[in-house]
């Protein structure tokens, strides 16, 4: 018999992953985001991008934002879509986990509206693949010192 020797992920890996696939869930029309909450290597909560529980997703009833040609990083509140760290945040409120010094991985990075929530949570550690043009955002995390990570394998 042969034995192969897989080469473990890092848990970075690991977890962007997860959030990738976390992202597969997204009924936005312009950009599928996952994101985890971890503490301590474990999962305790994830989140993508949608309309609210209950609510058509944008996939029936269209993106009022790209019909207006709303540039990526303005105008969030033109959107009748969570965004996935925002889904993240409230898994842990409505199941009663706390996420208070859990890292963030996520595909994207979070806008401002998401990075002022997060530094609320108590989130201090970010780890994502994806850029984003929100420079408040980047400004908000700095001024928390909270450790934004661009993770590439």
């Amino acid at each position: 018999m042969e034995v192969i020797d897989a080469v473990r992920p890092s848990w970075e890996s690991y977890f962007l992953e997860i959030a990738r696939v976390v992202s597969g869930r997204s009924t936005c029309l312009r950009r599928k985001v996952g994101a985890v909450l971890v503490k301590d290597k474990r999962l305790l909560t994830t989140g993508y991008n949608g309309a609210p529980a209950g609510l058509a997703h944008c996939l029936e009833t269209g993106c009022l934002r790209r019909e207006k040609n709303v540039p990526s990083g303005e105008r969030h509140e033109l959107c009748r879509g969570l965004h996935a760290e925002q889904n993240a945040i409230i898994q842990g409120a409505l199941h009663g986990v706390s996420i208070r010094g859990a890292e963030l991985y996520c595909t994207h990075h979070p806008c401002s509206l998401c990075a002022k929530m997060l530094i609320n949570a108590g989130i201090k550690k970010i780890i994502l693949q994806e850029e984003y043009p929100d420079e408040m955002a980047r400004k908000l995390f700095d001024d928390a010192q909270v450790s934004v990570i661009v993770y590439r394998p």
